[in-house]
């Protein structure tokens, strides 16, 4: 069961006790699910009875009461715990969740995480004429779109060179009416520096990576091809997953995803979905760089075993590696692709 079935799972568990009578509640149209907190246990814990709680008209800890015996024994839930004020604390049949997980990933490719469908919400994004800020908001539009919201920015004033360097653009420019007010304002980099001297891709990696709150540096640091440069880590494992890609046709065997051993890079790849809606609700792009480099750091000492080596034939072994190999290729160039960032097939 992947983070997203689980969420609908928690929803059905949810309409499950309406329906019942048990609660008193409009179903939610989302269920966040994330790795427990302190105190926690298990895989994923819920916050969905805290939530539900002031509409039930009763404690949370007595919603998550009536929500458990609805998620006990569902296919790939093996326990549920309460903990708290009211978390349900869910363990998962790993096994089949981690196949399922990556099986999950190589269907929806790129695109893993994103909404099926428009959520009904218009989002009005305003800037102030600062290329940061025009940077932070154009993602974060891209990041709200791939949550289903309909998105529009707009700045307080504009450069072509930003698109023509950056590759930025915005949909309306000049000052806002009084009911919009600048609502994205991210520290500005200093005055003597200039991130359209980095490129494109490191130029906005640079304006990004760092939280709103952060002054970005911006030096040839971003340019440097090694791994003390986090831009260039997430690239290169790109970069290597597609490889394995290309080198196992060539050897003739394809992938099938299966049981693997790689438990920090199924959690990270787990924890996508959530990291693109949390940096889209809270207008963070940075939350998204920062999990990127999570996730190429847990796959690049796991890379180089996919291969078979040596005169080694391909196993189910093999496959099933591949598979989460490809699995980091979709999530890296997924995600580089809403921060407008190419993900390049060799490096």
């Amino acid at each position: 069961m992947t983070p997203v079935e689980l969420s609908r799972t928690v929803l059905h568990a949810v309409r499950r006790a309406v329906d019942a009578g048990e609660l008193s509640v409009a179903v939610p149209t989302r269920a966040v699910v994330a790795p427990p907190g302190p105190g926690g246990c298990g895989d994923y814990a819920t916050g969905i009875a805290l939530q539900l709680a002031r509409p039930a008209g009763q404690p949370p800890f007595r919603v998550a009461e009536v929500l458990r015996p609805y998620l006990v024994g569902t296919d790939g839930i093996t326990d549920v715990v309460l903990t708290g004020p009211g978390f349900l604390n869910i363990s998962l049949d790993r096994a089949a969740s981690d196949v399922g997980l990556v099986a999950e990933i190589l269907r929806r490719g790129d695109r893993y995480g994103h909404a099926d469908q428009p959520d009904g919400r218009v989002v009005q994004l305003h800037c102030p004429h600062d290329l940061r800020a025009v940077v932070v908001a154009e993602a974060s539009a891209r990041l709200l779109r791939s949550q289903g919201a309909l998105v529009r920015v707009s700045a307080e004033g504009f450069e072509d060179a930003w698109t023509s360097v950056l590759g930025v653009t915005v949909d309306a420019v000049g000052h806002a009416p009084a009911e919009l007010p600048v609502n994205v304002r991210p520290v500005p980099a200093h005055g003597s520096a200039d991130p359209m001297s980095l490129g494109r891709d490191a130029g906005r990696w640079a304006l990004l990576h760092p939280a709103a709150g952060d002054r970005p540096r911006i030096g040839d640091e971003h340019l440097v091809q090694r791994e003390g440069n986090p831009l260039f880590r997430v690239r290169y494992a790109h970069a290597r997953a597609r490889a394995a890609a290309r080198n196992a046709a060539g050897l003739g065997f394809t992938a099938a995803p299966g049981p693997v051993a790689e438990r920090d890079l199924l959690a990270a790849l787990a924890d996508h979905p959530r990291v693109l809606a949390a940096a889209a609700d809270h207008r963070a792009p940075d939350r998204l760089a920062r999990h990127l480099v999570t996730v190429a750091d847990a796959a690049l000492p796991f890379l180089p075993t996919v291969l078979p080596r040596g005169g080694e034939k391909p196993s189910a072994a093999h496959r099933a590696r591949l598979a989460l190999a490809e699995a980091v290729g979709a999530v890296l160039a997924g995600g580089l692709a809403l921060l407008g960032i190419d993900a390049p097939e060799h490096l």
